[in-house]
């Protein structure tokens, strides 16, 4: 019997490290959350500089991240799940602040919220029966972005509405399109393709 193909290309080497330097880029962009939304409260819902800086340190961190991990071959399980973990806090804690104070529909949080869920469960599902965790895919990166993207245009260009409008569809469209490839790939996994 052969074996089966790697679905993401290659095969990469992954660790069991926890204290690496791209785990710690992962942890630190959760931990922007709390002086963002302080900041913003306390200078009456207006951006300043720091919140600028933080947001800009939050987008980069994103990318940071894996590169540290590809450049000090620190690739691990820990940061496979850290990593899309420290995203979607991220983002929940952005987006529910914004919900709360009334720039955001609702109904698209519950939108980002189920298919982060329902992504998350299958991650696990995949975890208990292979014992690895699966890599984001890059459907699932783009459909984040867009989601940054929308929420940078909500916070800091208000009257934009046009513009909110398109980037909360075509947002939209790229988490659906995104949660179809998750569940393609998931399907793969479960019926045996290797992966990283």
């Amino acid at each position: 019997m052969r074996e089966a193909a790697n679905i993401d290309g290659k095969k990469i080497l992954v660790k069991d490290d926890i204290l690496t330097w791209s785990n710690l880029i992962s942890l630190s962009r959760v931990l922007i959350v709390i002086p963002i939304i302080y900041l913003h409260i306390q200078n009456n819902y207006q951006a300043n500089a720091a919140i600028v800086l933080l947001i800009i340190y939050g987008v980069i961190s994103d990318y940071l991240d894996g590169l540290v991990a590809r450049w000090r071959d620190e690739i691990s399980e820990l940061g496979k799940i850290l990593d899309p973990i420290a995203d979607k806090l991220l983002a929940f804690f952005l987006f529910l602040y914004t919900v709360a104070i009334g720039w955001i529909p609702v109904w698209y949080f519950v939108i980002g919220v189920a298919r982060d869920l329902l992504i998350m469960a299958g991650s696990g599902h995949i975890k208990k029966r292979r014992g690895k965790v699966a890599m984001s895919i890059m459907s699932g990166k783009i459909s984040v972005n867009i989601m940054a993207i929308y929420w940078l245009a909500v916070f800091f260009l208000r009257d934009a509405t046009d513009l909110h409008n398109f980037l909360m569809l075509v947002s939209v469209a790229f988490m659906i399109y995104s949660f179809i490839e998750y569940v393609i790939r998931y399907r793969q996994i479960i019926n045996g393709a290797d992966f990283n």
